[in-house]
């Protein structure tokens, strides 16, 4: 049987092991993709610390990722439209298909998803076997290493684009790699101001790099100070929060104006509570957002790409998958972008 390498979460500790395992053999309906790169996530570094989170949602051993760039190994039976060596990456969410909001074309809130890397095998491996209806094929011309972490843009994505942004006012919390792609995605699409927040100050300049209008370290500047040099009178009209911390919730929430619209995509922690009277006195609109729309999102991804939004500066680390941990390093450190893992021999 044909071995391959993965990175596994073998054990219920901090942690992961790089072993070999067999090379998984698609069955009818699915697809094998061979890996060329992928991007280490936020929730990997999550499942990499065995946190509270990942005790609850995580059940070793299971290989874990999900941000991947490959192309078609082999095609199992029944799949059409297709071929061996198209570039490919694909949806996370395997979801059952027969719900109610799949059968809808609101598959992104299946109750029964499953998540690659999370529920069942991810792509920190050199081959990974998905449904081919969640096989998305990807522009040749697009750089490998972009497309590595389709599957995070598509989070800013669908987040940033939740509410029209065209002339409006922006504050976005938190800037991580999505926030940041986020500050991007509303200055390619017309955002009038983008002002982000954070205290991270390497985050926060590279935010300034990729779009942000202007930034503020909430532990020594104060949002107002810059919402006025800004010339905004009435406040925020979209808010995307994507920290997951209280304090910037409650912070956006004063903020913005009247009839204001939020999308949250930040995981608060569970006794999380906020001020529900400035959401009623301001008729403010709140969106909770889950992963992407499948799959009109990937859509509105390739197209911000051919149409010149630039997502290197993002990229500040590379590794081959023998140094992950190197690459899980970079991102504890919080001076970091997104971590490429290399899965040639």
């Amino acid at each position: 049987m044909e071995k391959m390498h993965a990175i596994v979460k073998e054990k219920a500790a901090a942690g992961l092991s790089l072993i070999q395992k067999p090379v998984p053999e698609p069955g009818p309906g699915e697809v094998l993709i061979r890996i060329q790169k992928t991007s280490i996530c936020g929730t990997d570094l999550h499942i990499y610390n065995w946190d509270a989170w990942s005790q609850q949602h995580i059940k070793p051993p299971v290989t874990i990722g999900h941000e991947y760039v490959g192309e078609i190994a082999k095609l199992g039976a029944g799949v059409l439209g297709y071929k061996l060596g198209e570039r490919v990456s694909g949806e996370g969410h395997i979801v059952c298909g027969h719900c109610r909001n799949c059968r809808a074309g609101n598959a992104q809130w299946c109750k029964y998803t499953e998540g690659v890397g999370v529920n069942r095998d991810g792509a920190f491996a050199q081959y990974l076997c998905i449904p081919a209806c969640n096989v998305v094929p990807v522009n040749p011309a697009f750089p490998e290493e972009i497309v590595s972490f389709f599957d995070a843009y598509g989070n800013a994505t669908h987040t940033a684009l939740m509410y029209d942004v065209v002339g409006e006012d922006v504050l976005i919390t938190g800037m991580g790699p999505i926030g940041i792609m986020a500050a991007a995605i509303c200055r390619q699409n017309g955002a009038r101001c983008i002002i982000v927040t954070d205290v991270n100050d390497y985050r926060l300049a590279m935010a300034k790099k990729m779009g942000a209008t202007a930034t503020v370290n909430i532990q020594r500047e104060r949002l107002e100070d810059t919402m006025r040099a800004q010339k905004m009178v009435e406040g925020f009209d979209v808010g995307l929060e994507m920290s997951g911390n209280p304090a910037a919730l409650s912070q956006m929430l004063g903020v913005m104006r009247n009839g204001g619209n939020i999308a949250l995509l930040g995981i608060l922690a569970q006794g999380a509570s906020v001020d529900f009277n400035q959401i009623i006195f301001k008729s403010l609109t709140i969106t909770g957002v889950y992963g992407r729309r499948m799959f009109e999102t990937w859509y509105k991804m390739g197209a911000m790409i051919e149409a010149g939004l630039d997502l290197s500066p993002l990229i500040t680390h590379r590794f081959h998958f023998t140094e992950y941990e190197k690459g899980f390093a970079a991102m504890a450190s919080g001076e970091s972008g997104k971590v490429i893992l290399d899965w040639s021999e």
